[in-house]
């Protein structure tokens, strides 16, 4: 468990590293913009600005440039304001800060220029005490910080689509894990093996949100950087899958469960389910290379419909008739993550008459926000 833990955060410094670097060449960049250019004698406030829009999350630089600005206008021009009145103190930092953070809560919901406005403040009212051109000086500061920190972006800048890539590969590769080890469990007529799958696809929807948030940095790098901004159809694939693979991820949590079910109470399964879940699993892996090569995932969805095609009529039961549902449900997930419209990736199924009072009743955790396929 230790070796896991330390894989995992060896990957993800190896994801941050450009973001890593991308906030040190910045804040040097704007330390030297501010002092050597507009003269200002500290002008700390420059490189803290280039960690706060780089940062080592991912998305939004654009929108935290704006709020840094006006949080840390907002805060010093409040700050400078009623300082210079009231003095400092305790009852006074105090009241500007509550001050300061109300008015950015009027103005704008978004929490970096809430905390920025505040924490600006703070620094007015102790350690930044009015005095002529000051408050501007920091407001200027602020902007040459955010600005160089949006060139840093743009001129040392993460592949976008070697970022999503990277982060698509533990979606696709944990949905496959899981499809496989359901339907091991189902030959072994194991359900403890079914529950570690499931425990498995739970631990999951971090490396979801985080392929989200890699997608929408992907989109800003194009959009930003004139050195990749031919990359931007590259991406429209993952945009496309990004949506269909949650779903998928939170459908088979719900067959691991029903496995669960199923196996516990001995009830009979399709013989050909395990294979055509294994089928599945090889059908998202050449997803995951098709899309990775920006290539159209033709033979991903051709793989797709062929496991789709080849299930059975025959009814097992209600345990069965669940997982068959639920079997069904991911498949039209995936078919939407090759591009397909959703009406034509149902269509694409074999009818199949299930009762609907075989309709799964998953637990919510599990498949919140699912895409569930039932037929009709």
């Amino acid at each position: 468990m230790g070796d896991m833990h330390v894989h995992q955060r060896l990957t993800r410094l190896r994801l941050m590293a450009p973001s890593i670097g991308q906030c040190a060449a910045g804040a040097a960049l704007a330390w030297l913009v501010a002092k050597e250019l507009l003269g200002h004698a500290s002008p700390f406030f420059a490189p803290i600005a280039v960690v706060v829009c780089i940062g080592v999350g991912l998305g939004q630089r654009l929108r935290r440039v704006v709020e840094l600005v006006a949080g840390v206008s907002l805060g010093v021009g409040v700050g400078d304001l009623l300082v210079s009145w009231i003095g400092s103190g305790a009852w006074q930092i105090a009241l500007v800060v509550a001050l300061a953070m109300a008015v950015a809560v009027l103005l704008d919901s978004g929490s970096l220029i809430v905390l920025q406005a505040g924490s600006s403040a703070v620094l007015v009212a102790t350690l930044l005490p009015p005095s002529g051109l000051g408050g501007l000086n920091r407001m200027l500061d602020a902007l040459v910080g955010g600005l160089m920190g949006l060139l840093a972006v743009a001129l040392l800048p993460a592949s976008p689509s070697a970022l999503a890539t990277r982060h698509a590969t533990g979606m696709f590769g944990a949905l496959a894990d899981a499809l496989r080890q359901i339907a091991e469990a189902i030959e072994r007529s194991d359900s403890a093996l079914a529950a570690r799958a499931l425990e498995a696809a739970r631990g999951t929807q971090t490396s979801v949100e985080e392929f989200k948030q890699a997608l929408e940095t992907s989109r800003e790098i194009a959009t930003i950087s004139p050195l990749h901004r031919h990359r931007r159809p590259r991406l429209e694939g993952y945009e496309k899958a990004a949506v269909p693979l949650d779903h998928a991820l939170r459908n088979a949590r719900v067959l691991a469960r029903r496995a669960i079910v199923a196996l516990d109470g001995s009830s009979a399964l399709p013989p050909w389910l395990p294979v055509a879940l294994r089928e599945l699993a090889d059908a998202t892996l050449l997803l995951k290379e098709e899309l990775a090569t920006g290539r159209r995932p033709e033979r991903a969805g051709l793989a797709i419909l062929s496991v789709a095609s080849r299930q059975g009529a025959q009814r097992w039961g209600f345990s069965a008739d669940v997982m068959i549902a639920q079997l069904r449900s991911i498949i039209v997930d995936l078919l939407q993550a090759t591009g397909t419209e959703r009406e034509e990736a149902v269509a694409a199924l074999p009818p199949l008459d299930v009762p609907p009072e075989a309709a799964p009743t998953p637990d919510e955790k599990d498949l919140a926000g699912a895409n569930v396929t039932l037929p009709s």
